[in-house]
């Protein structure tokens, strides 16, 4: 991707050339696009996944692609590999919360809050909020030092405005969401801005469609579900130059499944 006209005033508005970002849970999905993106636009990007191998591939990509991108496989819920990864390779002007699970390793998959079991929710509450906890403080104090900082969540409609049987899930996200709005209360005379961007079903190219997919459609009022592609944009114009003034806020990206109020 090259920016159309660069030098031109949409282009200035959007040029991260210079800037660092750390993007969570990068190696797949919304992750990857927008860590795809923000290389793209500039930007050297810390390519995170807890899992090496894909870290690797989609830095490798960036690189490939001619950005510049590093790979870091850490997992956001341990908040003493958090906070080593970002003393030894920061500080950064953008971080992505990106990283997320709808369960621990052996769900029972969705399913009334009664019924789930208490032993799993430490996994999803783990990642969904604990991750942001973990890295937001982590990259905070860099960004207060520079003066300036962009700081975009990325939750679900499931905690935005609530999914049966998906309750803890929903539960941490809406509390990432929450920890958004203090921060940017916080630190917006520091030129640092957090939002929140919220989304329904994104599905990868390839990827197989969610179960009962046709009638979970009806839900929509543009009637598929997302691609990684539909959300990268809305992320990296967050992360930007021109969104200097938008601070938290909460930004559906959904087809229509749902409508702020």
């Amino acid at each position: 991707m090259t920016l159309a006209g660069a030098g031109s005033p949409v282009a200035a508005a959007l040029d991260l050339t210079g800037r660092r970002a750390l993007v969570t849970g990068a190696g797949q999905g919304v992750g990857r696009a927008v860590a795809q993106q923000l290389a793209a636009l500039g930007a050297d990007v810390a390519v995170n996944d807890y899992l090496a191998d894909r870290a690797g591939s989609a830095a490798a990509q960036i690189r490939a692609d001619g950005g510049t991108a590093t790979a870091w496989a850490f997992d956001v819920s341990d908040l003493a590999a958090v906070r080593a990864a970002v003393a030894a390779h920061g500080p950064f002007d953008i971080l992505v919360n990106n990283a997320g699970n709808a369960g621990a390793a052996g769900w029972r998959g969705v399913v009334p809050f009664v019924e789930t079991d208490p032993a799993d929710w430490a996994g999803t509450i783990g990642v969904n909020f604990y991750g942001v906890l973990h890295c937001t403080h982590a990259v905070l104090p860099g960004m207060i030092a520079a003066g300036w900082g962009r700081i975009v969540t990325v939750i679900s409609d499931a905690g935005r405005v609530g999914e049966p049987t998906l309750a803890v899930y929903g539960a941490a996200k809406a509390a990432a969401a929450g920890l958004t709005r203090s921060v940017a209360r916080e630190n917006g005379r520091y030129g640092i801005t957090a939002n929140n961007v919220s989304l329904a079903t994104v599905v990868p190219p390839g990827a197989d469609e969610p179960d009962r997919a046709e009638q979970r459609l009806k839900n929509y009022t543009i009637r598929r579900f997302g691609t990684p592609d539909d959300v990268s944009g809305l992320v990296a114009y967050l992360a930007g130059p021109a969104a200097g003034w938008i601070t938290g806020q909460t930004y559906p990206v959904n087809g229509g499944y749902s409508y702020n109020q």
